[in-house]
C-alpha cells in the first residue's frame, strides 16, 4: 500500500535556521480521541528557534526528522474514534506542544489530542488564531498564578511581546492597574491595549515607584534578566512570576510552563468573543519562508506576532 505523504518545513539535527529544508513526511495518522488539522496557519515563536536550537534537549526527547511549531490554525480533516466535540470541517486551533519533539506546525497537516484543541472564534482569521494559543495560554497562565483583584498593580516586563499584549488586555479587562515596559516605540501600542508604558533599563525601578510609591502588588517577567528589579518593586506581600527565568524559585516566584489545553483556549475565545482581546499580527510568511520567519522572532522588537501561512505552488 502507498503511504500517503504531506509537505513539511523539517531539520534533520540541531542548529540554526539553515537546517530548515521542505520534506515529504508521512500524513499523521488518526488515532482515538484526536483530530487531524488540516493547517491554514502556524504560529512562530522564540521557542521554536531555541528547540531547533538544542536548548530544550536536556527535557525533551526529539525524533529526527523534526518539524518546528507548537501553534496551529486549520480546519478538522479527520477525526478519530469517540471525539465527538469536533466534526470534519470545523475551524479550530490548538497549542500543539506535545513531549516529545517531533511533527509541528510548519506542515500540511498535524494530529493532536482532542483535549488541546479549541473551535476557532469566527472573529479570528486563520492567522490570528494561530498567533494566539501560546502567547495566551502562557498569559492567562501567569494571571492565573498572580491571582489580582479589581484595582491591584501589577508591573510586566516586556509589554510589547504576544505574550505581554495578552496579559495586558486580560488584567486591563479584569480591573487591574498595569504598568508594562517597552522600547519608547511601542509605548502607544502599551497605552492603546490598556498599560501605563515605561522604558525598560536603569531608570525603571524609578519609574515604578514615581506611579506605585508602596510598590507594586505583582510583577510578570516575559523577558529574564529582570530579577534584581522585580524585587525592588515588589511589595513584601507581592507576587511574581517568571517565563525566562527559572532562577525565580528560589526568590518566591513561580516559574510558568504552559500546558495543551483546550479548555484554557477556550477561556481566551470567550475574552475574543467579547471583543475585550486581540491579536496583532506584524509579519505573514508562506511556510516556505519559515526560516524568513524564524530570523524575524529571533530580533525580539516585532511589536506583534509572526505567522506562517499554507505552502505556496
Amino acid at each position: 500500500m502507498n503511504e500517503q505523504t504531506m509537505k513539511a518545513m523539517a531539520y534533520a539535527s540541531y542548529g540554526g535556521v539553515e537546517k530548515l529544508e521542505q520534506l515529504e513526511l508521512p500524513l499523521p495518522k488518526v488515532g482515538p480521541g484526536t483530530v487531524r488539522i488540516k493547517i491554514k496557519a502556524a504560529g512562530v515563536n522564540p521557542v521554536d528557534w531555541k528547540v531547533m536550537a538544542g536548548y530544550l534537549d536536556p527535557i525533551m526527547a526529539v525524533d529526527f526528522p523534526a518539524v518546528p511549531g507548537w501553534d496551529v490554525a486549520g480546519v478538522v480533516d479527520a477525526v478519530g474514534f469517540d471525539t465527538p466535540e469536533f466534526n470534519i470541517g470545523d475551524e479550530v486551533h490548538a497549542y500543539g506542544r506535545r513531549d516529545t519533539v517531533g511533527i509541528g506546525s510548519f506542515a500540511e497537516y498535524l494530529t493532536l489530542p482532542a483535549g488541546a484543541v479549541a473551535h476557532k472564534p469566527t472573529q479570528l482569521s486563520f492567522e490570528e488564531a494561530a498567533a494566539l494559543p501560546l502567547t495566551g495560554g502562557t498569559a492567562l497562565r501567569a494571571l492565573d498564578a498572580l491571582q489580582l483583584a479589581p484595582g491591584q498593580s501589577l508591573l510586566i516586563h516586556n509589554g510589547a511581546g504576544g505574550v505581554g499584549q495578552a496579559a495586558i488586555q486580560i488584567a486591563h479587562q479584569a480591573g487591574v492597574r498595569v504598568l508594562a515596559t517597552a522600547s519608547e516605540k511601542n509605548h502607544d501600542l502599551l497605552a492603546g491595549l490598556g498599560a501605563e508604558p515605561l522604558t525598560y533599563g536603569s531608570g525603571l525601578v524609578a519609574a515604578v515607584r514615581a506611579l506605585v510609591p508602596e510598590g507594586v502588588d505583582a510583577v510578570a517577567d516575559f523577558h529574564g534578566e529582570a530579577l534584581e528589579d522585580t524585587l525592588a518593586v515588589l511589595k513584601e506581600s507581592g507576587k511574581h512570576v517568571s517565563i525566562a527565568d527559572g532562577s525565580v524559585g528560589e526568590h518566591g516566584g513561580r516559574y510558568i510552563w504552559v500546558r495543551p489545553d483546550g479548555r484554557e483556549l477556550a477561556r481566551l475565545n470567550e475574552l475574543v468573543e467579547a471583543g475585550t482581546l486581540g491579536v496583532h499580527v506584524v509579519s505573514s510568511y508562506p511556510m516556505q519562508e519559515a526560516a524568513a520567519a524564524i530570523t524575524e522572532s529571533m530580533g525580539g522588537h516585532a511589536g506583534g506576532k509572526i505567522v506562517l501561512t499554507g505552502f505556496t505552488d
